[in-house]
C-alpha cells in the first residue's frame, strides 16, 4: 500500500478504550512516546485493532500550529 501521507509511524497498540460509537485507541512509539486516535469502532473491528498488536498512525495534515509560553 502507498499513501500521499509523508508522516507515518509505526508502534504498538497500548489500549484500547471502546466507546458506544467510537474507540480511542492508544499506540506507542519506539522510545515510549504515544499517540491517540479516536476511530469508529466498526473501523477499529474491521482492521482487527487488538491491545499488543503493531499498527500505523498515518498523519495527514494540511497545517501544523506552533505556539511559545510568554
Amino acid at each position: 500500500m502507498k499513501l500521499s501521507a509523508r508522516n507515518c509511524l509505526k508502534g504498538k497498540i497500548k489500549k484500547i478504550i471502546a466507546g458506544a460509537v467510537n474507540s480511542e485507541i492508544i499506540l506507542e512509539l519506539p522510545g515510549g512516546a504515544c499517540i491517540t486516535s479516536i476511530i469508529t469502532k466498526e473501523a477499529a473491528a474491521d482492521l482487527g485493532l487488538q491491545e499488543g498488536k503493531e499498527a500505523y498512525a498515518v498523519i495527514k495534515a494540511s497545517n501544523v500550529m506552533l505556539a511559545v509560553d510568554h
